[in-house]
């Protein structure tokens, strides 16, 4: 079943955050991952949202997600991510009716 990761922030360093992108897309689609939406002001319909910057990934299955993060290439770019946004990253398991 597929998984979402959904990471929300306030971007805090442009220049790092720009690294981080260059060098992340290659690793999710290496893990058979895939940007699903990216938006720095998205609309917002109900409540509020803290971190407006918003990025959704797809994952074939919570192992492959764990696997790509958990990922040596990964790992070595993450501190990018950590130093240019500050925000939250969840990860939802995909919906299939019954």
């Amino acid at each position: 079943m597929s998984v979402y990761v959904i990471a929300q922030g306030k971007i805090e360093d442009r220049g790092l955050l720009d690294q981080y992108v260059a060098k992340v897309i290659p690793t999710i689609e290496s893990y058979q991952g895939r940007v699903v939406a990216f938006d720095e002001q998205p609309k917002v319909i109900e409540g509020a949202i803290e971190h407006p910057r918003t990025v959704l990934l797809e994952f074939p299955s919570m192992m492959s997600f764990h696997a790509w993060y958990d990922s040596p290439e990964y790992q070595e770019i993450l501190p990018l991510r950590l130093k240019s946004v500050r925000g939250t990253l969840i990860v939802a398991q995909g919906f299939t009716p019954s």
